[in-house]
């Protein structure tokens, strides 16, 4: 999913965890994939402002010449601007476009 076509929230949201654990049938099984969705959303974020940066990345060392870059200062603050991963993942939870599954449910089935 795009992160930045999210609908997710920006700021915190109080969630009702009985609602959310409701598929799963645990809280802890529940916020446990919420939290590694949020650090695959994070690592990709993070990769995306690297490759973008790197395009005003400046090799000379040199101290005297310190300018900002207003175009490299705008890209930052869009990414500050975004939900962050924790509010995506758990808006993507809740909409049901997270893929999950745990093999000792599945092995105790068979």
């Amino acid at each position: 999913m795009d992160y930045r076509k999210s609908n997710a929230p920006t700021n915190t949201v109080t969630r009702d965890m009985m609602k959310l654990c409701e598929e799963t049938g645990n809280v802890y099984e529940t916020v446990a994939i919420i939290a590694k969705r949020a650090n695959q959303i994070s690592v990709e974020m993070k990769q995306d402002l690297e490759k973008k940066l790197q395009e005003f990345a400046s090799y000379n060392d040199n101290l005297e010449e310190v300018f900002e870059n207003r175009e490299q200062i705008e890209i930052s603050r869009y990414y500050e601007k975004l939900p962050k991963p924790t509010l995506i993942a758990a808006q993507e939870f809740e909409e049901g476009k997270v893929y999950y599954k745990n093999p000792a449910k599945e092995k105790n089935n068979l």
